[in-house]
């Protein structure tokens, strides 16, 4: 059913509830291209809580906007408002920043953070990131988000 649904390029989040509890079976549920895999029984708060997730994540990557508590990301306009006031940020801030925010709690190296930002053959060092999660922490104070360091792996957005 869900290689049917992606086949039809339908883009809708697919979360699935099943018994099946091997290893294959999630294996083979995420390579059809299922977005999430819980198994029973489950618990009704963290199934709510996932969905959630899936949602925020699917209109993050449709409507290229993220909207928190007093702050807003447009993707497509560039704009950054905080608590109604436009913040400035060069496009790799940005890129960096929104990249952080549309995936909360996900941990990300440097070296991801370098290739998906700055690009597989750039000339630019780690410590670029460091530089520009500095600037991020300096341009921006949030009370709904807050870039974490993960000693010695990288960086990750974790919502207040």
């Amino acid at each position: 059913m869900v290689s049917q649904i992606r086949r039809l390029k339908a883009d809708v989040p697919i979360l699935v509830l099943t018994a099946l509890d091997s290893y294959q079976d999630k294996e083979k549920g995420f390579s059809r291209g299922v977005d999430d895999y819980m198994v029973k029984p489950i618990d009704f708060n963290e199934l709510l809580l996932r969905i959630k997730a899936l949602l925020r994540r699917f209109k993050i990557t449709h409507e290229h906007i993220i909207e928190l508590q007093g702050f807003c990301m447009n993707e497509q306009t560039m704009k950054v408002l905080l608590a109604e006031k436009p913040i400035e940020l060069t496009r790799k801030e940005f890129a960096l920043l929104f990249k952080l925010l549309s995936n909360p709690n996900q941990i990300f190296t440097r070296e991801q953070l370098m290739n998906q930002i700055w690009g597989f053959d750039s000339q630019s060092y780690d410590r670029t990131v460091d530089t520009h999660i500095k600037r991020l922490r300096d341009a921006i104070t949030s009370d709904s988000f807050e870039i974490i360091t993960i000693r010695g792996l990288g960086y990750k957005a974790v919502l207040k």
